[in-house]
């Protein structure tokens, strides 16, 4: 049984500026999509791509501006509409406290769709191409962000077995119980797991929508699973059929993605090649 190491949230302190872990790990998180954007140039079909539909390096530094905005706003929207409603209904102007903490990935994920809809429309390009681009590099994010969690002590899991030789102390919880490191498990899988599962599938030239589909089936699957392994949110506990309130959001997730995978996959090839 491990106890947490108490880590110090506050990376570097210059005068009365604090540079927190979590906001590195967000730089690290945005400074791996570019360079895995970068890399991503080379792959079919974007390197082919013909004219003035032709990708670059502008297109990838844009698309990571409009995503930015877009994982912010949708990600701090998504947490205040998704985990405490009631709240900020009552409280509306402490939607903007973004100090106080509270973001959701699948909020975030709408914010990227809603902000990649806009950037493929001003550059003139199929929005299943740019989301197809994108995917792949998305994971390693994730696995940033799990390590921000890990840092704060925040996001523990469940109570664990006393002799399961990594299960961990986190005092922050109230309790001395021994509990999952889910933190950890989430950085394994919807991190590196998901990054290399999709970064090869990506690699071969698939029907425009299917690498986003199998983004959006993989990340689903692998956040569900670890779910079981995090303590639920203790305002919300677990809701119907014992499910947490995150894997209730990655149900729609899965099916939406095996419908669009099946979509992709029975349009005509001549017909797919126009939307490329």
């Amino acid at each position: 049984m491990l106890m947490y190491p108490q880590i110090d949230p506050v990376a570097l302190r210059l005068g009365p500026l604090a540079i927190h872990w979590y906001g590195v790990t967000y730089l690290v998180a945005f400074g791996l999509f570019l360079l895995l954007a970068l890399r991503r140039l080379h792959h079919e079909p974007f390197a082919s791509v013909p004219g003035p539909g032709a990708w670059s390096r502008k297109d990838v530094e844009d698309m990571l501006f409009f995503g930015v905005l877009g994982v912010v706003i949708g990600g701090r929207l998504g947490y205040c509409l998704f985990y405490k409603p009631g709240y900020y209904l009552a409280h509306p102007l402490e939607v903007f406290f973004v100090w106080q903490g509270g973001m959701s990935f699948h909020g975030g994920l709408l914010g990227v769709l809603v902000s990649q809809w806009w950037f493929a429309r001003s550059r003139s390009k199929p929005f299943w191409q740019v989301m197809d681009f994108a995917a792949p590099c998305v994971p390693t994010g994730l696995a940033a962000g799990r390590v921000g969690n890990f840092i704060n002590g925040e996001l523990w899991g469940r109570a664990a077995d006393p002799s399961l030789p990594w299960a961990m102390v986190f005092p922050q919880s109230g309790s001395m119980i021994p509990r999952h490191p889910s933190q950890v498990y989430q950085f394994l899988l919807e991190g590196l797991l998901l990054f290399v599962v999709l970064w090869l599938y990506g690699r071969k030239e698939r029907k425009p929508a299917q690498v986003s589909a199998m983004f959006l089936m993989g990340y689903g699957v692998l956040r569900f699973i670890a779910e079981y392994f995090r303590e639920p949110d203790s305002f919300l506990g677990l809701l119907s059929l014992g499910l947490s309130m995150g894997q209730w959001l990655c149900i729609p997730m899965v099916v939406g993605g095996l419908l669009l995978w099946l979509w992709a996959d029975s349009r005509p090839a001549a017909l797919a090649a126009r939307t490329r």
